[in-house]
């Protein structure tokens, strides 16, 4: 098998992080490539699980070896990226990997991967209901909530450089929708 893999972009809110936990318990030929960050923790995040949380003098360095696939600064000073060896990791035991990331990189990504990728655009149905899933969180200020809300609108305007976009208005059916878009991908040569 090919070393594949399936990237999932989004706004903040719109569920992408809940559909790709779904699918990697539902199936076992998928792990998570964990993100490295310059941002601090929020919640209850750890590093080495949700993220690899590093200063941004030790990801510039890793920068400048060459250590990622692709990276961006997502907002100004928060720098998010996806190392080679999480990727090398990831294959070497079997594994399709899942992305949970920004459009920036996963748009990268896919021009990376090509036909190896499946690139995903989760969205929520409107602008307000992105806004209330934020605030329902609680994991930001209102300040964050409106800078992501803020965010989101030029998120849009990627969409169309996905293989497929899943509007996430009723969890169960995008749920459904993303195991029937897994179980094609998984299936595909």
């Amino acid at each position: 098998m090919s070393n594949k893999v399936i990237i999932f972009c989004a706004p903040s809110g719109s569920g992408k992080s809940t559909i790709v936990q779904h699918l990697i318990a539902k199936y076992p030929i998928f792990e998570f490539s964990i993100s490295a960050t310059t941002r601090a923790p929020r919640g209850q995040e750890q590093d080495g699980r949700e993220y690899y949380f590093l200063s941004p003098e030790r990801f510039r360095e890793l920068v400048s070896q060459g250590a990622f696939v692709e990276y961006e600064e997502v907002y100004p000073g928060c720098i998010y990226g996806s190392l080679r060896s999480e990727l090398e990791r990831l294959w070497a035991k079997g594994s399709i990997v899942l992305f949970d990331i920004d459009v920036c990189g996963g748009v990268n990504l896919k021009r990376i991967f090509g036909d190896d990728a499946l690139a995903v655009f989760i969205k929520a149905p409107s602008i307000a209901s992105l806004r209330e899933r934020l605030k329902g969180r609680g994991t930001d200020t209102p300040e964050a909530i409106e800078q992501r809300v803020a965010k989101a609108e030029t998120e849009l305007s990627y969409q169309d450089k996905f293989d497929v976009v899943l509007v996430n208005d009723n969890l169960e059916k995008a749920l459904a929708d993303a195991e029937a878009l897994a179980e094609e991908f998984i299936a595909r040569p």
